[in-house]
């Protein structure tokens, strides 16, 4: 932790959803903020916000996690003020279509794998170095309860996010004896621009994920990842599965109406 004892939190795709959550739920606990998105105009929009309410500082990146150059050279170019990093929040990620395997795009293959797996990895191999050099640091990674199940038509979102547990399974074990913790939360499902993307825009689409139940929200997975990151340096939150009441399971969902 920096010796003014404040957190530095780096949190992917948070200019939307979960990553916007977050970055408002560290930034109450006066956290100094990295946050990386795509989507800068947004990040910017945010920023007086987020400072209002108690962040320490706030440091924006317009990146594509899928892009490893840029994503080291954000973090290489990172002030000196926000290093080291103590909470990395790998959170970028995102689904398209809802299709067969076999009448699957190709397109949207590439996008989710580059995203959910690829650009997860870009993030980790950039900051865990500096962690394990220090001997301390949190790297929790948002999965879905689609890494834990498989529903129909879910097939290459579900494989990413599966292989996204595999993942933070295999870099808790590498990890062991560093002092660096990680922790996966897996949220089922939540109210937030998700649906709209994986439907490319089309909002009546997307609302029907959610007609009829309660689902979650932003800010109640981002409470899990505050909980998981509060916890003292003994305590390794391993997994956290966070769903709806009306969610049972990955294809399971109690509807009203």
């Amino acid at each position: 932790m920096t010796e003014s004892g404040r957190r530095t939190v780096l949190i992917s795709g948070a200019s939307a959803g979960i990553g916007e959550a977050c970055a408002r739920r560290f930034g109450r606990d006066g956290a100094r903020l990295i946050l990386l998105a795509r989507r800068e105009d947004r990040l910017k929009k945010a920023e007086p916000g987020l400072l209002e309410a108690g962040a320490a500082a706030v440091h924006l990146a317009a990146v594509d996690v899928r892009d490893r150059e840029s994503v080291d050279r954000a973090i290489a170019e990172l002030p000196d003020r926000f290093r080291p990093i103590d909470v990395l929040v790998n959170n970028a990620g995102l689904s398209r279509g809802l299709d067969a395997l076999h009448e699957g795009s190709h397109l949207d293959w590439d996008e989710m794998i580059d995203t959910n797996v690829k650009g997860l990895l870009n993030l980790d191999r950039a900051v865990i170095p500096g962690m394990v050099e220090r001997g301390e640091g949190l790297v929790i990674h948002i999965g879905s309860i689609a890494g834990r199940q498989v529903y129909p038509k879910g097939n290459v979102y579900c494989a990413t996010k599966h292989a996204v547990g595999a993942l933070t399974e295999g870099l808790r074990l590498d990890l062991s004896g560093t002092g660096v913790r990680v922790t996966t939360v897996d949220p089922g499902l939540v109210d937030t621009e998700f649906s709209e993307v994986r439907f490319r825009g089309d909002r009546r689409r997307s609302r029907t994920v959610y007609q009829g139940m309660q689902p979650l929200t932003g800010d109640d997975v981002a409470d899990a990842v505050a909980w998981a990151a509060s916890r003292p340096a003994h305590v390794q939150v391993a997994e956290i599965l966070i769903l709806p009441t009306d969610q049972a399971s990955a294809s399971v969902v109690h509807r009203r109406a």
